[in-house]
């Protein structure tokens, strides 16, 4: 076998991926396929494989706390739970779509710089709570909105907490991130203390609030000239 095909071959992994991605294939079916492929492509046998990813989801374990807190927000939400959030919105009479998301994403922010990243999240908060309230704001702003309209707001609300914690938490210095990228720096021979990488990111967590918030008004206007439009 030519010596490039040796080498190469493992590769052949990503490009299961990139399908399965773009196929909308289960990710968690499309990642365990090309792990498996990539570690028989590299030489090793299925066994092995299995026992490295078996290693690798133990050793990473505490991913997996999320599932924990499934089956309580499961039972909220039985009782009630998006039922009371929508309601709390409607009955607040300045709430609207624009101020609900800029104020998550200051709240988002915060405690991710404080090294809070696991108070709020996609199951636990933006599900039960913030899309529903969220979804309550632009009803009540136009009653007739499009069920369009309200995907595009859930999916605002879910790339609002996307971007408040990927943003906040290198500010705090014991995170992972900080870690992961002072490693990789001291790789390529360049050394960084951790307070340096974290004060650093304090701009660029600045802009990233900036550059969303406004994001999040231009979204709530477009929603408000809709509304005018389906009124008149």
């Amino acid at each position: 076998m030519p010596q490039w095909q040796i080498d190469y071959w493992p590769l052949a992994g990503i490009l299961v991926v990139v399908i399965g991605f773009a196929m909308r294939f289960n990710p968690l079916l499309v990642v365990a396929v090309a792990a498996i492929l990539t570690g028989l492509l590299g030489g090793m046998d299925l066994v092995a494989v299995v026992s490295l990813l078996g290693k690798g989801f133990n050793d990473n374990r505490f991913v997996t706390v999320v599932y924990v807190v499934l089956p309580v927000i499961g039972l909220l939400e039985r009782f009630g739970l998006q039922q009371r959030a929508r309601g709390l919105i409607e009955s607040m009479r300045g709430a609207t779509v624009g101020r609900l998301l800029v104020g998550y994403l200051a709240f988002r922010q915060g405690l991710a710089a404080l090294g809070l990243v696991s108070v709020a999240g996609h199951p636990q908060t933006v599900r039960p709570l913030l899309a529903p309230m969220a979804e309550a704001a632009a009803r009540k702003e136009n009653p007739d909105i499009t069920d369009d309209d309200l995907e595009e707001v859930k999916a605002m609300a879910a790339a609002t907490d996307n971007v408040g914690v990927f943003f906040g938490e290198d500010i705090f210095i014991a995170i992972g991130s900080i870690l992961l990228i002072q490693g990789v720096l001291r790789g390529e021979g360049i050394e960084l203390a951790p307070i340096h990488l974290s004060l650093w990111a304090i701009p660029t967590a600045v802009c990233a609030f900036a550059i969303h918030a406004l994001r999040i008004r231009l979204f709530a206007r477009r929603l408000r000239r809709k509304a005018r439009s389906a009124a008149a």
